[in-house]
């Protein structure tokens, strides 16, 4: 890697294994054997407060500076909770834990506690109760989980939705009770419940809707979570070489935030800083604040923060210097990164330090723990997202022109909670998950080379003359070809003649061309601008040209003049678009898109000539 001015870091090896079956299925496997793991997550926090006590393992922001855990204060800690909640299982009668709260001391502690006993938890995404207005989704999860006991860390802020959701038998916990708990002195009590703990053992519940909008309780056992960081301690050796420093803001209702980046910290002796900036405009200013006080040794964000990121570094060298002086590796999950974005970030940090950094990604999911594939090694392909990772199985299965992926393994859910339809339709005949995503070989001749993300198998459509659009590959060459001035773009055409988009624009950038306006107009004048809509009808018209059928040759935009809204679903926490919530949401601007007299349409040239047909069906197959 030297020659090619790669950072040196020590990366896993992921050679595959591959059965080619009858029925024109793939499975892949990885050559290296998993390697032992412990029956619970809560053992590493032992050893690491044996072998390493004075370590910090959390820190959190108090003021002008950072209040921190050492291991062994916070298996103290837990130790207390442990006892409490052992004491209070009168109450939660075999019953969940329900956590409404952000990323903080006290939901942490409280969470590992509950694992340390043996006891469920479910930490529930605090959108449900401060972003929404009838709380229905909040009720959905709730009446699937039936919570014991429910801790709450702003009981006043979250009043609203407790009414909406509390009766008798749920006990609230609010941040006094957590503090009061802490005194309480543990017994032998809670390291029999401890030593009780079976890798099949409920660890925790993890909600997520997908794009239908309905929760689903994702089981995590101790085993799919102990399993997991193993699996990714051999793809990601370095890991275990150096105690890994983390400044992190992903949620941990989530499994990228709460399984994955929790647990590579606690399983490898690390340490976490909580980060209280956020991926948006105007939110990444304490992100910034943090990073110039603490540098991470690897750094684990969704392409919308690598984004923000990328502004900060290049207007603060003083912050890439110190950046790029320590980071390892650079990850990414939930959304492809763009290109342009990529190859910023590459720029930088060759200017700054003479190297590149390798960009780790991979698939994975909610019932995968998260981590199922991997690529550790530097490409230049954005879909590219490698290999299986040890102790999974990964099958490739003929879905129409496609792959679907499905995968088995330790890692991988029993099913969801309460809800056996859904499991069981989530399995096929062998027991493999299926993911719903699609996939390729990069080089069908030497699978070894990895595979290709091709879509979320749902999100695709068919136009009405029976052709299929897959949405995902798509999605990325718009991006990348749409650079700067898109941040994202939800695809349209179902049933229709052509396809369109709606544009995500990237405001900043679409202000830079508009040399008349104020440094502080507002979206709609910048989107309006008839400099911004003439530089999207030109990449528009070369799009279209570099198209090789009506299935990627997209024709047609409307610029979203305000952004996707996490409140109505159209986002994620994590900052990706859920594509069908906001095709649904807006469907009045997807009917005029496909007006020919709608104003607000940019059409590329061509297509500005021509006169759609617009089906009320689409036909058969093809």
């Amino acid at each position: 890697m030297a020659s090619l001015g790669w950072r040196r870091v020590h990366l896993g090896d992921l050679t595959p294994i591959v059965e080619h079956r009858s029925d024109g299925s793939i499975v892949m496997r990885a050559a290296q054997p998993l390697g032992e793991y412990p029956s619970a997550l809560t053992d590493r926090l032992v050893h690491w407060a044996t072998v390493a006590p004075d370590r910090t393992f959390l820190a959190w922001r108090e003021g002008a500076s950072f209040a921190r855990l050492t291991y062994r204060e916070t298996l103290d800690a837990v130790r207390r909770l442990g006892q409490f909640l052992i004491d209070f299982q009168v109450f939660l009668a075999g019953r969940p834990i329900a956590i409404l709260s952000g990323n903080d001391k006290r939901h942490l502690l409280l969470a590992i506690a509950a694992q340390y006993v043996g006891i469920p938890y479910a930490p529930v995404s605090p959108a449900y109760s401060l972003l929404s207005t009838d709380f229905h989704t909040l009720k959905q999860v709730f009446d699937l989980l039936s919570p014991g006991a429910v801790f709450c860390s702003d009981v006043e802020r979250f009043r609203p939705a407790l009414q909406a959701v509390m009766n008798p038998r749920i006990e609230l916990l609010s941040p006094r009770d957590i503090d009061q708990q802490l005194a309480t002195t543990p017994t032998d009590e809670v390291e029999r419940h401890h030593a009780a703990i079976t890798p099949d053992s409920v660890a925790k519940i993890l909600f997520t809707s997908g794009s239908t909008g309905a929760p689903k309780g994702v089981i995590n056992t101790h085993r799919m979570l102990c399993s997991n960081q193993q699996m990714i301690l051999q793809t990601l050796p370095f890991l275990g070489d150096d105690p890994p420093v983390l400044v992190d803001w992903l949620p941990w209702h989530h499994t990228f935030g709460g399984n994955h980046n929790i647990g590579l910290v606690l399983y490898n002796g690390g340490s976490l800083y909580i980060d209280e900036g956020r991926p948006m405009p105007g939110g990444f200013a304490e992100s910034v604040r943090n990073l110039h006080e603490v540098t991470p040794t690897v750094y684990l964000n969704v392409p919308k923060g690598y984004e923000e990121l990328a502004v900060a570094l290049r207007s603060d060298r003083t912050l890439a210097e110190k950046f790029f002086g320590r980071v390892q590796v650079l990850f990414y999950a939930a959304a492809s990164l763009s290109q342009h974005v990529a190859d910023e970030l590459q720029r930088l940090a060759l200017e700054t330090c003479g190297e590149r950094l390798v960009f780790v990604t991979g698939l994975g999911s909610t019932e995968t723990a998260p981590m199922a594939i991997c690529r550790p090694w530097p490409s230049e392909l954005a879909s590219a997202i490698g290999l299986p990772v040890p102790g999974v199985e990964a099958k490739l299965t003929r879905c129409g022109e496609k792959f679907e992926i499905r995968v088995r393994g330790p890692n991988v859910t029993p099913g969801y909670w309460c809800q056996d339809a859904l499991t069981r339709a989530a399995f096929d005949e062998e027991g493999f998950y299926c993911m719903g995503d699609a996939a390729r070989p990069a080089d069908p001749a030497d699978l070894s080379q990895g595979l290709l993300f091709d879509g979320r198998i749902k999100e695709d459509f068919k136009l009405s003359s029976g052709t299929w659009v897959s949405v995902g590959p798509l999605r990325a060459k718009i991006v990348a070809h749409f650079a700067p001035y898109v941040r994202d773009a939800v695809i349209t055409g179902e049933s229709r003649g052509e396809v369109g988009m709606l544009i995500v624009p990237d405001i900043a950038a679409c202000r830079a061309v508009c040399a008349d306006l104020a440094a502080d107009a507002n979206a709609s004048d910048v989107v309006r601008h008839a400099a911004v809509r003439q530089c999207i009808r030109e990449r528009l018209t070369t799009f279209a040209a570099l198209g090789t059928g009506s299935a990627n040759r997209v024709t047609r935009a409307v610029l979203l003049e305000d952004a996707p809204s996490l409140d109505a679903g159209e986002l994620t926490d994590k900052g990706s678009i859920n594509q069908r919530a906001l095709l649904a949401r807006r469907a009045h601007l997807v009917d005029a898109l496909y007006d020919a007299g709608s104003p607000d349409v940019i059409t590329c040239a061509d297509a500005a000539r021509r006169t759609l047909m617009q089906p009320s069906a689409a036909p058969e197959n093809k």
